[in-house]
């Protein structure tokens, strides 16, 4: 068959194939001493991400899943095992500035105004004033948030002040974007918004994309992987390559294809609990 005669779900799976691997983790474990007892966060862990992959970890709360992605973004230490990013040790790639972190809450400096926010991290760095502020205009209209510069954290809504969080962590032009649950605090039509414009956002950039979440329907309608986790010590029951087509819209969450892929994660989440 001709290449441009492929299907695309081939030619999507001939590509992701070919792509480079932005993160290997083999055997890691992760295991806090305590006074009583050891606690075992995560045990064995195996999981490979390619670039330009958009990857969520799911699971129950205390399943590790915060903890795998925190010791990819060298937050964390594993306590055996090994783990590669971009090739090199997360500390390594920590300061190469490969990674760029949103976290559950936007962590934003209430006294700094929106474009302050995001260009401090820059200036950090050493970046001029001009530079700092031409870059984190340019993240700031990728996010729709053009015109709101001037404001602080505190004249925004929840879902803004997130939008914010994500400017600044894309701002570093990491190679991988680290989410922790960012839109978990947020009401359900606000995070259907954000839902789908970061689909957009991953469609245009396609940066490596490691999210964490606690829902089935978001982790289906933004992943191109799913990785679901047991309850603690945190393993990986299953990983799940979606069949759905890279361009979303959220009525695709009506479609069959998509019920059928979050039974699936529904079904390997109950096994999880069962093992």
């Amino acid at each position: 068959m001709n290449p441009s005669e492929a299907p695309s779900s081939t030619l999507q799976s001939a590509a992701t194939t070919a792509a480079k691997l932005a993160v290997e983790v083999r055997n890691a474990s992760v295991v806090y001493p305590t006074a009583e007892a050891p606690v075992h966060a995560l045990d064995a862990i195996d999981l490979d991400i390619r670039e330009g992959e958009f990857v969520a970890l799911i699971g129950p709360s205390g399943c590790g899943k915060t903890t795998l992605m925190r010791v990819i973004a060298d937050l964390e230490q594993i306590s055996a095992g090994q783990v590669l990013v971009n090739g090199v040790s997360p500390h390594q790639a920590r300061l190469a500035r490969a990674y760029g972190y949103v976290f559950q809450a936007p962590a934003l400096f209430p006294w700094r105004t929106v474009l302050a926010n995001v260009t401090l991290p820059l200036q950090i760095q050493g970046r001029s004033k001009v530079h700092s502020k031409a870059i984190a205009l340019e993240h700031l209209s990728r996010v729709g948030l053009i015109g709101f510069e001037n404001k602080y954290p505190w004249q925004l809504s929840g879902g803004m002040q997130q939008r914010v969080s994500i400017a600044r962590a894309l701002a570093f032009e990491p190679r991988i974007l680290m989410m922790d649950e960012p839109f978990g605090a947020l009401d359900e039509i606000t995070r259907d918004r954000l839902n789908e414009q970061l689909q957009q956002l991953w469609q245009r950039e396609r940066r490596t994309v490691v999210f964490v979440t606690h829902s089935i329907a978001e982790a289906v309608y933004l992943s191109t992987r799913i990785v679901v986790m047991s309850p603690r010590p945190g393993r990986i029951v299953k990983v799940i390559d979606s069949p759905l087509p890279d361009e979303r819209h959220l009525g695709l969450r009506d479609s069959a294809e998509f019920i059928a892929v979050a039974h699936a994660v529904r079904e390997a989440l109950a096994d999880g609990h069962h093992d």
